[in-house]
């Protein structure tokens, strides 16, 4: 039926075809358990009085137990859909989702197997009764705490939230696998009495250890990971920074060179524009490759980044550029180039020789933290601009890095209309020192 009648008739809407096909499949299903149940059971032709009667009792037990498989396939079937058509896009977009589904899908396969095996009263037992009436009640505990209460009041301060939310999930559904799943298989309460405490046990007493052990195992995986994406983060840095250094020292000289020249020549805003660019990659080369820098020495290059660029437009009347960046207070030291990206992302998309442009750098500090803010106006690129659908692109491995070397202890909001685009971002360096 998987393989030949829903695929070639059913999923292409051959639905009288398919129907025709499926009839004398189920009936060969149902005589074939009939015929079975005859010879497991042959006893109870000596408990009816008549032959005609032990026959309708082996039709009922075959039918019910191939309503059973047709429904079990059904679910099957729309479980498979669903997990096709909505699920496996997800789990490309979302690593949680992933996790879960490669935990759960074995674990409902095996509750599926278990839950086919007790349909067979003969099959029976008080383990496989277990696993199919509190299967996934237990399987339901299992997930609640991995990926919801653990990772949300795992501090000894939040047992209390703890066992509440445990206690709010644990009720209603012992109550539904009772009503639903037990009275399915139609078992007496003197059976779900003692079954429903011992699933209760196992999940206080075996789930939940295994599972705060499972869940603090995966916490240092996750932290060794972090930190050896860090190191690798820096490492690739660092060699991406010295591949870029082609000969400094002629560089270097170079632009001596020509700053002698410019003032040679009194052409003071070229050699001030030389200077500021020496300065700037001095820094590149020095400070640069370093762990951390004093935020002073990185605000020092912003202010060389914004005056070079006030070189280049300051023959636009309409292009006003606001810098008020205060050192006070600001005593500290951050991971370099953390900032400039912002502030070339302003540059890069704000400023517009034909329309009034305004960009805005601020920052200060306040007790440990940096406060920093970058403001520039939004104007329509040319459909041939490649920059045209690049928007913001460049702020993606500063975000990354933010993410690496300060998690937790920043928050970077970005808002962009069709006319403006801010950025907000504050490093709480107080906080990185205490974790380090």
């Amino acid at each position: 039926m998987h393989f030949v009648i829903v695929p070639y008739f059913l999923e292409r809407n051959r639905w009288i075809l398919g129907g025709l096909c499926m009839i004398p499949l189920v009936l060969y299903v149902f005589f074939l358990l009939m015929v079975a149940d005859s010879y497991f059971y042959g006893y109870m032709f000596g408990v009816y009085k008549t032959v005609q009667g032990a026959h309708m009792y082996f039709a009922k037990r075959a039918f019910n137990i191939t309503f059973l498989y047709l429904v079990l396939y059904a679910v099957y079937y729309c479980a498979r859909w669903l997990c096709i058509t909505y699920v496996m896009p997800l789990l490309h977009r979302n690593q949680l989702n992933r996790q879960i589904t490669r935990e759960a899908f074995p674990i409902f396969i095996f509750w599926a197997i278990v839950l086919v095996f007790c349909a067979n009263e003969f099959a029976r037992n008080p383990a496989a009764l277990l696993v199919a009436v509190f299967g996934p009640y237990l399987a339901g505990s299992y997930f609640l705490w991995m990926y919801r209460v653990m990772p949300d009041y795992h501090s000894p301060k939040d047992r209390g939230t703890f066992a509440l939310t445990t206690l709010l999930y644990s009720v209603p559904a012992l109550v539904l696998s009772i009503l639903f799943l037990g009275n399915m298989f139609g078992l007496s309460g003197h059976i779900l009495g003692p079954l429903s405490v011992l699933a209760v046990v196992l999940q206080l007493g075996a789930l939940l250890p295994l599972t705060w052990r499972l869940y603090q195992n995966r916490k240092r995986q996750a932290a060794t990971v972090g930190n050896l994406e860090v190191a690798l983060g820096k490492s690739n840095a660092n060699l991406d920074f010295l591949r870029s250094q082609i000969n400094p020292h002629f560089l270097f000289n170079a632009l001596n060179t020509l700053y002698g020249t410019a003032l040679v020549e009194n052409a003071p805003h070229t050699s001030e524009g030389i200077q500021r660019l020496g300065d700037m990659m001095r820094f590149m080369l020095h400070e640069n490759s370093q762990d951390k820098i004093a935020l002073t020495k990185e605000v020092a290059y912003l202010q060389n980044y914004i005056s070079l660029q006030r070189l280049r437009t300051q023959s636009s009347p309409d292009i006003q550029i606001d810098v008020n960046m205060n050192e006070l207070h600001c005593n500290m030291e951050i991971a370099p180039m953390l900032l400039i990206p912002f502030v070339e992302n302003a540059f890069k998309h704000g400023i517009s020789l034909r329309s009034r442009s305004r960009i805005s750098v601020s920052l200060y500090c306040d007790n440990g933290k940096i406060f920093f803010d970058v403001y520039n106006s939004v104007h329509e690129r040319p459909e041939n601009d490649p920059e045209r659908e690049g928007f913001g692109i460049g702020l993606t491995n500063v975000k990354d890095r933010l993410a690496l070397l300060y998690p937790g202890h920043h928050e970077l909001s970005i808002r962009k209309t069709a006319t403006e685009f801010f950025v907000h971002l504050t490093i709480d360096v107080n906080a990185e020192k205490t974790v380090n």
